[in-house]
């Protein structure tokens, strides 16, 4: 039985370790758009700063604190990234109009251009990589990713 045990161990070990070598290359793919959009947006703009911008975008109009909590980022920096933003024309920060003492930052139509621009190039790429795929196959492995975001155990149908 004790060896049963280890060949399991040594296959979920093995398996994990494959799971890991494939995001490492999914992440440098993704690190590689994201320093190229960065790039077409602004250049010399940080990967970090497009981020915010993309954050900003996809959620906003946000608070420095609403932004700090879902990038998980240090306030200073961000502050940083969006006076550089700000500056470059493509976010604005605007009065809170449920907290005087706190400014909302939002993206401008300038901003929401340059993103789609950014992105355009790479915009297709997931589509195409996964268009032989079933839509049951998308949709799992989207519950799967989300699962071990959170920290779950996934849902099987």
């Amino acid at each position: 039985m004790a060896d049963v045990t280890s060949e399991k161990g040594d296959e979920r070990r093995e398996a994990v370790q494959a799971l890991e070598s494939s995001f490492s290359e999914l992440m440098t793919v993704f690190r590689r758009f994201v320093s190229e959009a960065a790039e077409r947006v602004s250049p010399g703009m940080l990967p970090a700063t497009f981020k915010v911008l993309s954050v900003v975008s996809r959620f906003g109009p946000l608070t420095l604190s609403a932004l700090a909590e879902r990038l998980a980022a240090d306030k200073g920096f961000l502050s940083r990234a969006i006076t550089e933003l700000e500056d470059l024309g493509l976010v604005t920060r605007t009065p809170d109009p449920n907290d005087r003492r706190s400014r909302l930052i939002a993206v401008t139509e300038v901003g929401h251009a340059r993103l789609a621009d950014a992105r355009a190039p790479h915009e297709s790429r997931l589509f195409d990589a996964i268009a032989d795929w079933t839509i049951d196959d998308i949709r799992h492995l989207s519950a799967l990713l989300h699962a071990l975001a959170v920290g779950e155990v996934p849902v099987r149908e």
